[in-house]
């Protein structure tokens, strides 16, 4: 690996304590971290585009669930997977996973049950919690609830995350 030496009478930073990967292995790990993660707004443009290609999973508790889900998300919670996830779920149809949010790993146990089932499987990364601050719709016992999105998480314009 080579690296650029700093400038004649500066240190490296702490950011380029260890340098980053050459473009090969940088393209190949981002590629492979891809393959296991997706964000809340490609899941929200997927389901309001009627993509049937996946199935998103919610494995909050049920007290959870009933404090409000994403419209259409399949609940399950992780510790039912092991014993319902044939009841629920298309083995040859990928499950991308959520749980509450970044804090959360809930998800990440939900995906590895399930792979170890034999599921091919995404985690959505934010989680319910990024999914409501972008603004998006849950269903609720009190109806469809829609908050503002969060001027810290969302884009301004529905179109404008820069990704």
């Amino acid at each position: 690996m080579t690296t650029t030496a700093p400038a004649a009478g500066t240190t490296a930073s702490r950011v380029m304590a260890v340098p980053p990967a050459l473009p090969a292995d940088a393209a190949a790990y981002f590629a492979a971290r891809l393959a296991f993660h997706t964000d809340v707004a490609d899941v929200h443009a997927a389901l309001a585009a009627g993509a049937g290609d996946f199935v998103l999973l919610d494995s909050r508790s049920t007290e959870a669930w009933e404090q409000g889900h994403v419209p259409g998300a399949v609940h399950l919670p992780t510790a039912q997977i092991p014993q319902l996830a044939r009841q629920f779920l298309d083995p040859a149809v990928p499950v991308v996973v959520h749980c509450w949010g970044p804090g959360c790993d809930g998800a990440t146990r939900a995906a590895l049950a399930l792979a170890r089932l034999g599921y091919r499987v995404k985690e959505m990364l934010g989680g319910i919690e990024y999914w409501i601050r972008e603004g998006y719709a849950v269903e609720t016992a009190g109806g469809t609830r829609q908050l503002p999105p969060d001027p810290l998480t969302a884009p301004l314009a529905a179109d404008d995350c820069g990704c």
